[in-house]
This record gives C-alpha cells, sequence and structure tokens, in this order.
C-alpha cells in the first residue's frame, strides 16, 4: 500500500512538473499577434508584432513598416507575462489566457509611470481593419504638414513622406527635431490611418482625406494623453529649416569643455589626450528617445570606418533621473544592443533643456535630442546639427549620410 502511495505521489509530482514546464515554454505561441495600446481618450493605438523561438528562448520583433524592433527579454510565470523591451526603460506585464494577451504597457520615468493598456491577439496579422474599404486615394508623395496643439497656442511644421503598397500605407514625419520614425497603416473610406509603437513611444494618427492633395481634420495622439491636430498639404517641394541652423552657442564662444564619468564611472574629458589634433563628435543623446537610437546605430557604422582615419565620438547622456547607477543601466543596454566602440558619458544631468544649458553654459540653447556637435581639429565647433532623420525617412536618411560623410572628408583634409 505504501508503495502504490509512493508511486502515485510521484505520478502526481511528474504531470505537475510537466504542466509548469509546458506553461512556462510554451505559453506564449508562435506567430503573428495584433496589439493595442488604449489612450486616456479610448482610442486604441494598434501594432503587430511576431513571436519566434530561438535556441528555446522566445524572441518578440515589433513590427512596423519595414522596421522589425528585436525584444529578447520575455519571461513567464503560469499565466503572467513579462516583455521587457531591451531599451527605453519600459515594459509589458500581462496575463495570457486562450492566445490572449491582456494587461499594461508601463513607462518609467524619472520619479513616475505612464501606464497604458495593452491587449493582443494571437492569429491577427491586420493593423486597423481586417476588409479596407475601397478608395482610390492616392496618398504616396511629400506632404506639407502642421501641427497645432489642442488650444491651438503652438503650432509646428513638418514633412510626411508616405508611400503606398497593396492598400498598406508606410511612411513618416519629419520635423526639426526629429522624425516620427516607422509608421504604417492604411487608408479606409477616404481617411488616413497610422501608427507606431517601438517601445517608447505610441502614436496614432487619423485625417480626414478631401482629395488626392489635402487632408483635414488631423489628430495626432501620442501616449496615454497627448492629443494635437493636423492638416497636411501634397508639396513635392516641402522642405524643413537646416538642421544646421537651429542650434548655437553664446557669442564669444566657438569652442566646449567637460568632464563627466564613463559607463565604468572613470571621468572622461573633452581635454583628454585621446580627442587632441582629432576631429570629434559630440552626441547629445539620451537611452529614452528613439531618434538617439536611430542616431547611435548610424554613428557605431560610421565611427568603425573613420576612427583610424582621426575621428573620435563622444556620447553625453542625459537621462531621466540623475541616479548614476539606473542612468548607467540604461545607457549599457543601448550601448551592448548595438556595439557601441566610443566613449558614452553620463552627465548627471536630466532631459530637460534648461539642465542641458546648465551642464555646458556655452550653449546659447539647446532644442532637441539627439543633437549632434562637429569639431575640428584645433577644438573648434563647426557645426551643430540638430535632430536626427534616421532609416524610416527613406532618402532624408541617405542624403544626410552622403552630406555628413563629405563635411567630415572635408575637415580631416585641412591641414
Amino acid at each position: 500500500m505504501k508503495y502504490f502511495f509512493n508511486l502515485t505521489l510521484i505520478g502526481l509530482l511528474i504531470i505537475l512538473i510537466s504542466s509548469c514546464k509546458g506553461t512556462s515554454d510554451g505559453a506564449l505561441e508562435k506567430g503573428i499577434w495584433r496589439a493595442t495600446l488604449k489612450t486616456g481618450s479610448g482610442d486604441d493605438i494598434p501594432f503587430n508584432f511576431e513571436i519566434t523561438d530561438s535556441a528555446d528562448q522566445k524572441l518578440l520583433d515589433i513590427i512596423n513598416g519595414k522596421e522589425r524592433f528585436r525584444v529578447n527579454e520575455i519571461s513567464t510565470l503560469s499565466d503572467s507575462v513579462i516583455i521587457q523591451m531591451p531599451l527605453f526603460d519600459s515594459e509589458i506585464r500581462a496575463a495570457l489566457k486562450n492566445e490572449t494577451l491582456s494587461g499594461q504597457w508601463i513607462k518609467h520615468y524619472g520619479d513616475s509611470d505612464e501606464v497604458m493598456q495593452f491587449n493582443a491577439q494571437k492569429g491577427e496579422s491586420w493593423r486597423f481593419f481586417k476588409d479596407n474599404t475601397t478608395t482610390n486615394a492616392a496618398i504616396s508623395g511629400r506632404w506639407s504638414v502642421t501641427f497645432n496643439t489642442l488650444n491651438k497656442q503652438s503650432s509646428y511644421a513638418s514633412v510626411g513622406e508616405f508611400t503606398q503598397e497593396n492598400g498598406r500605407v508606410f511612411g513618416t514625419f519629419l520635423t526639426t527635431t526629429g522624425d516620427y520614425r516607422f509608421l504604417e497603416g492604411t487608408v479606409s473610406d477616404q481617411k488616413l490611418y497610422l501608427s507606431c509603437f517601438d517601445g517608447s513611444h505610441a502614436y496614432l494618427f487619423t485625417g480626414k482625406l478631401l482629395n488626392d492633395s489635402t487632408i483635414l481634420e488631423g489628430k495626432f495622439y501620442s501616449g496615454l494623453s497627448s492629443i494635437e491636430t493636423w492638416t497636411a498639404n501634397k508639396d513635392d517641394k516641402a522642405i524643413l529649416p537646416d538642421a544646421y541652423s537651429i542650434t548655437d552657442l553664446k557669442p564669444g564662444y566657438d569652442k566646449i569643455d567637460f568632464s563627466f564619468p564613463g559607463l565604468d564611472g572613470k571621468k572622461v574629458s573633452f581635454s583628454d589626450q585621446k580627442f587632441k589634433n582629432k576631429i570629434v563628435l559630440v552626441q547629445f543623446f539620451g537611452s529614452w528617445c528613439p531618434n538617439c537610437m536611430d542616431e547611435t546605430a548610424y554613428l557605431t557604422s560610421f565611427h568603425k570606418k573613420y576612427q583610424d582615419k582621426g575621428v573620435e565620438i563622444i556620447a553625453l547622456a542625459y537621462e531621466r533621473t540623475k541616479d548614476f547607477e539606473r542612468s548607467r543601466k540604461n545607457i549599457a543596454r543601448l550601448r551592448d544592443r548595438f556595439s557601441v566602440p566610443y566613449d558614452m558619458l553620463v552627465t548627471g544631468f536630466t532631459k530637460d533643456k534648461v539642465e542641458v544649458s546648465k551642464s555646458l553654459p556655452m550653449l546659447k540653447q539647446f532644442m532637441a535630442f539627439p543633437t549632434l556637435m562637429i569639431i575640428d581639429k584645433n577644438g573648434k565647433i563647426r557645426k551643430i546639427h540638430t535632430g536626427f532623420s534616421g532609416p524610416g525617412t527613406g532618402t532624408h536618411y541617405s542624403d544626410f549620410v552622403k552630406e555628413f560623410e563629405k563635411t567630415i572628408a572635408d575637415l580631416l583634409a585641412e591641414k
């Protein structure tokens, strides 16, 4: 009898262990999922992701247009799933039931969190509509765009770049401080829909197509509560102000100096010997900033090409908190993801524009992240580039790379 009891107990333990293992390893099923984040106004920001397996590890790729943003920190316990974003200090916490996820996307700030309701359904590859209403609207092309705050107290200009492919719309909006990265959507019933989620930003754009050259009644939803309005007119010649004309130094200054700790805690100064007689690029960035991520990816490849020619890069981080260890951890994530080879320093100042100006008093004004200073061999600041047009902007990105690398080549050729 005792023998029978032990066998029964062992059998139950095996079943329990097998059940737990199955839940942990296979609960989040492979395939395409459709997800939504709910704004405070009740509107859904949709996006898609794909779950795959690699070496017994769950991988998640967030899909926005041509971009697939890889997430590899996924943990499951019973019916709970935690998806830690590799950058931007945010995470998804959800319950899994019948191939659906229900929970929250939590975005961590310095002393508070922003929380949005998150839901996802496996096996759904559509983004806005399963079946679009037929439309003959022609969206492809360049658009002159104006965004306004809801109270119409302020506005800013933008350039929209869109392409249509088999009923889907891809593109982005460019502003003087950067772009809205990879947007994806559709046109249905004479209305444009675009969205993006990248772990830092959740965007939804809607607009009414009056005709092939006019968009009215546009709404731009960002995160939980931000709402702006926008209008657009197709304009092949639409341009933004020169990115080199936005940020400047105070009168009488043409050089910069600083000393901040690196990720190992050791101070790095602009006056260090390794930067003498070199072209030096000073990157103002934050680990919370997707445009900074795009610029960092570019500068990493640029550094490999130009370091031996006499170019160095120093990245100055302005985080959401002044806590060194928390800042260091978030910056290290960015460094490790892109294998950044150059110095990344923790300034100890936050991303507030006033804080940036305090950290470097020679700045007349600071407008946006990222910003890039180009300094010649004599230590003189020759240009300051505000914002970054990333790969989601198409030809704008390739044009920047061509112009920027010619500028560096010209400076290297100077005696």
